[in-house]
């Protein structure tokens, strides 16, 4: 089965067909379709391809799938015997795609 390594949003993902990936926040809307070109690594049944950095010409066509929120991370600052207390929130956004092909 083809596999290919991607960098997107600063991240590096193994990804093949069929899979579902949670990756940074995209500007597309769901049914979209997204190309990734920074790829770093193409694999399969014919061998390896490296880039250096990346592989010329290669491409991983995706399909959002939705837009979502992740878990949320409580934040809570402290000092002792200061009376200082901080507490606040962050759900970080990201969005679903589902890998389509990889063209190498």
């Amino acid at each position: 089965m083809p596999y290919a390594i991607v960098r997107t949003g600063g991240r590096q993902f193994r990804v093949e067909p069929g899979q579902s990936v949670d990756i940074e926040l995209l500007e597309a809307a769901p049914g979209d379709q997204v190309e990734f070109r920074e790829v770093l690594m193409v694999g399969g049944e014919g061998g390896v391809t490296y880039g250096r950095p990346l592989v010329e010409g290669a491409k991983v066509v995706a399909q959002v799938v939705e837009e979502r929120k992740g878990p949320k991370l409580i934040i809570f600052k402290y000092k002792p015997k200061t009376r200082y207390r901080r507490k606040t929130g962050h759900r970080q956004r990201f969005t679903r795609v589902s890998i389509t092909e990889i063209v190498a």
